[in-house]
């Protein structure tokens, strides 16, 4: 089984490749000049498939990021996600960033993520192992500082690491830690298929998980 996936809601754009439990292709994309690194995805995808000698048609899983994070980023994969997937007519799987982040956990200790979602408001989840105790959701700056953080890792941004660490709660920046996000993504579908209804991941129930509006800019002629 051939599993590809993408993320381009974080700060790089994230594309891998597995054929079972084989890594076949890991890409991470940084900006680059003036562009956004979320319009590489599809050449980086081209270029995977050529370097393996595989088409699209050789694809049997798609996953990818649905967000919480840059609405452009969501956008960018889902879109294309949904398209694959409808397409090819094989199984979508949508994993929340705060989820993927979660992995960079690697001990026994629940997980507390937190995205910084502008206007003093957080994105936040908690888990524990391969539970979920919280679904991600918007929170309030005063109300991430309710949380029980006593014996728990805490996975933030840079923004959210800054805010953090000015109330004395410690975490680790997910930027600065050498994980291949990509690669966690891709385990996290392949282990979600194992247990799933066979309708369960179809393309047209996969939709973004912005858990706020998309901000609207107003073209000064509409005025």
């Amino acid at each position: 089984m051939k599993t590809l996936t993408f993320d381009t809601s974080l700060d790089k754009t994230f594309v891998t490749l597995f054929d079972d439990e084989k890594m076949l292709a890991s890409e991470i994309i940084e900006n680059h000049n003036e562009k956004y690194h979320s319009a590489y995805l599809i050449p980086a995808i081209v270029e995977i498939l050529k370097k393996n000698n595989l088409t699209m048609k050789d694809i049997n899983v798609i996953g990818t990021n649905v967000g919480p994070g840059s609405f452009t980023g969501i956008r960018a994969c889902v879109t294309v996600a949904r398209v694959i997937a409808q397409q090819l007519e094989i199984p979508l799987v949508g994993i929340s960033s705060l989820e993927i982040l979660s992995k960079i956990n690697k001990t026994d200790k629940k997980t507390i993520t937190v995205l910084d979602a502008r206007k003093n408001q957080y994105y936040t989840a908690v888990f524990e192992k391969d539970n979920v105790i919280q679904q991600p959701v918007l929170t309030d700056a005063q109300d991430v500082l309710k949380y029980d953080f006593t014996d728990a890792i805490v996975i933030a941004d840079k923004a959210s690491e800054e805010f953090l660490n000015s109330n004395g709660i410690s975490s680790i920046l997910y930027n600065s830690v050498k994980e291949d996000l990509g690669v966690i993504l891709n385990n996290i579908v392949r282990k979600r298929l194992k247990t799933a209804a066979n309708d369960e991941y179809y393309w047209s129930k996969l939709k973004p998980l912005y858990l706020q509006a998309p901000p609207v800019t107003i073209s000064q002629k509409s005025k």
